[in-house]
């Protein structure tokens, strides 16, 4: 029996053809883009928000193959990511329930990293509440998210269909074996100005086009904020 796991968002994806290369090619950049602004130091505690149980993709869990120093990694999940505490000593990963509170006290981190993850929490309420969880537990957040404006949808691989409005998308969505992705509950996608929207008032992101494709539709949005009264 092969040991090896998929996680559910992998399982009910539409993969374009080359999808993993494109994928790595893309979260190298997140990776470079992250060490460029947030400029991690050796001691300096990071935050995983998100890791997955996935198994079966290099792309997979990328934070913690690439960073160094992995000891100072923790990760959190609703899946099961207790794999990485044994492919990676030194790191520590903790459960949580969806959509719950952060199981972390406020400015615990130094950094707090997110990819890929705040487009499946639900409603624009609940990404709002997920960014001021991630701003709570710490001093800094890089959170990225597929670009809505990405010529192709990077979980169906559909092109240009992600385009309409999100009540039609969905409608079209249920009708094909993509209807996984139709609920908002498992895919809500996010351009760059609703990215922006999600952070409070007081709290200023830096936000880039980041991953593959051309200059001003790159795949991803990323944002880099400071949490409230906090220096970078």
């Amino acid at each position: 029996m092969d040991p090896r796991q998929t996680s559910v968002l992998y399982a009910n994806s539409g993969r374009l053809p080359f999808a993993s290369r494109l994928s790595w090619r893309a979260r190298i950049r997140v990776y470079g883009l992250f060490m460029t602004v947030c400029v991690p130091e050796p001691h300096e505690s990071i935050l995983d928000v998100g890791v997955t149980s996935d198994t079966r993709f290099g792309e997979s869990n990328f934070l913690e193959r690439l960073y160094p120093y992995k000891d100072r990694i923790t990760c959190v999940g609703t899946e099961d990511g207790s794999h990485l505490e044994r492919e990676y000593p030194g790191l520590r990963f903790v459960g949580e329930a969806p959509g719950g509170r952060l199981p972390f006290a406020d400015a615990q981190f130094r950094i707090a990293f997110s990819n890929a993850v705040i487009e499946h929490v639900g409603s624009r309420d609940r990404q709002r509440a997920f960014v001021a969880e991630m701003l709570r537990v710490a001093e800094r957040v890089f959170i990225v998210t597929p670009n809505r404006w990405f010529p192709f949808e990077l979980h169906t691989g559909l092109p240009l269909l992600h385009y309409l409005p999100a009540t039609a998308f969905r409608s079209i969505l249920r009708q094909t074996r993509y209807r996984f992705w139709a609920e908002e509950a498992n895919l809500n996608l996010l351009t760059k100005e609703d990215v922006r929207r999600l952070f409070p008032s007081d709290v200023q992101p830096r936000l880039v086009l980041t991953g593959v494709g051309l200059e001003r539709i790159r795949s991803n949005v990323a944002a880099y904020a400071v949490s409230r009264g906090r220096s970078s």
